[in-house]
């Protein structure tokens, strides 16, 4: 018993011992390894970048924006009698194109004609009742000349029937009105089309009985369309809107991908600023004029037709950001940072960004007019690395560079 316990001691004292010489030979081997210095390989072999020379100027920002396709003038058409439909024009159909006064359906104009016969009769015969009221105004005249002219001015007003002479005066002008409203109601029978318009439906045809205010189908205006787009805050100030004193909104290409072949546009002006945000985005709503949305005219035969309620894109061209540099978005880094090349090595600049539109930045400061940003990703980024350019490397100039390097390390 006391040997075992004697032997399992020895046992842990000796893989003790072990253990501390392992450790200690694995400190020996680490510290003697020799280390990787980053700024030595930097300096030994530079990186093949690809620059751009930015520019100083006035450049305008290009704003992209969803934005819905809807009609200026949309209406349900009515008619303003009641009656039964006789006649309808071929053109009043859905997908039909009508013109401003055309006739698309005609009421039974019948009752109607007899109401303004007589309405006519009617004014015969209070035009009549004029002409004796004014006679026997004669004969009341000679009357009261033949007084003493002691009456007071109520009984004077009498005896010349003058309650009379205007209460046959007032049922002409009644029996009048009674004529220009049955007029009106003839020629409503006639139902004519209020604007050039676009035909979307039709609920009523031939043999319809229809009443006043019931709808017969919906017309859209086809000579503007409106395009809703939505747009950041932060884009307002860029946008210019039409003044009193014909300045015309900013310029905007709408494409529609999924209807439109590749690299169609229309073109349209901006119109108005809606006054509320958009409620679930918060951004703020602006309309797009686009004339002859149907392409009717002669020179826009080989444009596309603008479909109601389709989502189309808009690139609304701002107004002019002057003294800027414009670089791609893809050239700005983390932090608002570019990568500048400056006498072979790289430099990280912090830039201040005036506005960033859907591809570019446009900057104020940090960058100056000829200096060459670096647009290739960099696996290493570091404060004076060294660079060298592509371009050159296919021309020859960076294989002589990398001799000399070889020479160097050589030596």
């Amino acid at each position: 018993m006391e040997q075992s316990r004697i032997g399992w001691k020895a046992t842990l004292l000796i893989c003790t011992v072990i253990l501390l010489a392992g450790a200690g030979a694995l400190a020996v081997i680490f510290s003697t390894q020799p280390e990787a210095t980053r700024r030595e390989a930097a300096k030994e072999t530079a990186m093949l970048v690809d620059v751009t020379e930015v520019r100083r100027g006035d450049y305008r920002p290009v704003i992209r924006a969803l934005a819905k396709v809807e009609p200026e003038h949309d209406v349900s058409f009515k008619p303003r009698v009641d009656g039964e439909i006789i006649s309808r024009s071929d053109d009043f159909t859905p997908g039909g194109f009508v013109s401003r006064g055309d006739v698309l359906v005609e009421i039974d104009p019948a009752d109607y004609e007899n109401t303004l016969a007589r309405r006519k009769s009617e004014l015969d015969r209070a035009v009549s009742d004029l002409r004796i009221e004014m006679g026997r105004q004669q004969i009341a005249r000679q009357d009261y000349e033949a007084t003493d002219g002691s009456l007071s001015d109520r009984q004077k007003a009498l005896v010349l029937r003058r309650p009379q002479l205007r209460a046959a005066r007032a049922a002409v002008k009644d029996s009048e009105a009674a004529v220009n409203q049955a007029e009106l109601e003839l020629e409503r029978t006639r139902v004519r089309a209020p604007f050039d318009a676009h035909v979307l439906s039709r609920d009523a045809d031939l043999g319809s009985q229809v009443s006043a205010g019931e709808s017969l189908g919906r017309l859209v205006g086809t000579d503007t369309f409106w395009v809703e787009a939505t747009v950041p805050l932060s884009s307002l100030r860029w946008l210019e809107f039409p003044e009193k004193g014909g300045k015309k909104g900013s310029e905007v290409r709408i494409s529609h991908r999924s209807a439109w072949p590749e690299g169609v546009l229309r073109k349209g002006r901006l119109y108005k600023l809606v006054g509320a945000l958009e409620e679930k985005t918060r951004l703020a709503r602006v309309l797009v004029e686009v004339k002859d949305p149907f392409a009717l005219e002669k020179n826009n035969a080989d444009i596309p037709a603008m479909l109601i309620k389709s989502i189309v894109e808009a690139r609304i061209t701002g107004r002019p950001i002057s003294g800027v540099i414009r670089l791609e978005r893809g050239s700005i880094r983390k932090n608002d940072t570019v990568w500048v090349m400056k006498d072979g090595k790289l430099e990280i600049r912090d830039v201040e960004i005036v506005f960033s539109d859907a591809g570019h930045a446009y900057i104020r400061k940090g960058l100056e007019h000829g200096e060459k940003v670096v647009t290739s990703s960099l696996a290493t980024v570091a404060q004076g690395a060294r660079l060298r350019l592509k371009d050159h490397e296919e021309g020859g100039e960076a294989g002589s560079e990398a001799g000399t390097e070889n020479s160097e390390q050589g030596g």
